[in-house]
């Protein structure tokens, strides 16, 4: 009997009634009980946490107010945090980035930089010596001033030839209108160039740049030193300009000063202007030095009226972006000393790459 009901060929139990329980004494179908739903527990849950708080507003409005505005300012500051810091990992994984990558001269350690004086104007080469050839403003318009603008260039290409761990900057916006938008550093690269670098091109070349936005001389030492961060990813060891020679004191003394550089490490080269011309040039030096005294940083009266004459196709300047560490010198304007922390001063070098 087992064998024919328990057999391998017995017939497979029957799942008609597999969605209920049966009732033997009724012969009737049960219908399973169903379970509460959780979905209306949850919402009979909040209507009466909602009853709850309506109660208690109406009770108690002034409360719930200040509650709530607390609540509000807590959210918003934690939110201000996140912000913040998610900013601030933003920016720090920019550097990193951006430190990461090769800079163009990073082998670089000295500046030279070659201040500007004019724009050179010819559309042909070779007159480089010629009067007509440059943009001259009534104070300088003597025979043989062209030539001082050639004496920059070839001595600055000179003392960046002396050492290969020098980058040489040509340094000058575009501030003359009726030049056109030409810059005063393209000006004297280009003149470089077609003079074959005096005899340096292979080794001066490929480590001489512009800074094409200075406007007077502190910025033609100031934007220098941002730009040489920005090709060189760490600030100078030394820095030498070039000028002419009755500019020594305003850049060795005042201007120097003014960024607070160490003055064992900087260096002035100075070439003389004609001899027609010099007498007036002392006394223009004269009183551009009593400026500058007063002002040192150039961001008041004259000076700074100066400098908003000098920019008459409103260039955009991108400095300090490439020098985050001088944000605070860039915008500072004082009789006294920029009293914050340079990269140059108190033992503290910045400097993004090991190598020396």
């Amino acid at each position: 009997m087992s064998s024919l009901l328990f057999g391998p060929g017995s017939p497979k139990p029957s799942h008609v009634y597999s969605r209920g329980d049966f009732d033997l004494e009724s012969g009737n179908l049960r219908k399973s009980r169903k379970s509460r739903s959780s979905v209306s527990s949850f919402v009979r849950m909040m209507k009466s946490i909602g009853s709850k708080v309506s109660n208690f507003y109406k009770l108690h409005p002034f409360v719930v107010f200040i509650t709530s505005l607390i609540f509000g300012m807590v959210i918003l500051i934690v939110l201000s945090v996140y912000e913040s810091s998610f900013r601030v990992m933003k920016n720090h994984k920019d550097d990193f980035n951006f430190a990461s990558d090769s800079y163009p001269m990073k082998d670089l350690h000295n500046l030279v930089m070659v201040a500007g004086h004019s724009i050179y104007t010819s559309n042909t080469c070779g007159k480089f010596d010629s009067e007509d050839s440059w943009f001259l403003e009534p104070y300088q318009k003597h025979p043989g001033q062209a030539s001082t603008f050639v004496a920059h260039i070839k001595k600055g290409v000179e003392i960046a030839g002396q050492d290969e761990s020098t980058l040489l900057l040509f340094s000058g916006g575009e501030t003359r209108k009726e030049a056109g938008p030409r810059s005063e550093a393209q000006s004297y690269w280009t003149v470089a160039d077609a003079n074959g670098w005096f005899g340096k091109q292979n080794s001066v070349r490929s480590r001489a740049l512009t800074e094409e936005h200075a406007r007077d001389s502190f910025e033609n030492l100031l934007f220098s030193v941002c730009r040489f961060r920005e090709l060189t990813g760490r600030y100078p060891k030394n820095i030498t300009v070039v000028s002419y020679d009755f500019k020594k004191e305003r850049f060795s003394d005042l201007h120097r000063a003014a960024i607070r550089f160490p003055k064992e490490r900087f260096f002035f080269f100075g070439t003389p202007v004609t001899a027609d011309s010099r007498e007036a040039a002392i006394r223009g030096e004269a009183l551009v030095m009593a400026q500058f005294q007063v002002d040192p940083y150039g961001c008041i009266g004259s000076l700074h009226y100066k400098r908003l004459k000098r920019d008459p196709f409103h260039r955009s300047v991108s400095y300090p972006t490439g020098c985050s560490e001088l944000k605070d010198l860039f915008s500072y304007c004082g009789t006294a000393p920029y009293p914050g922390i340079l990269p140059w001063g108190e033992q503290l070098h910045i400097q993004l790459h090991s190598s020396q």
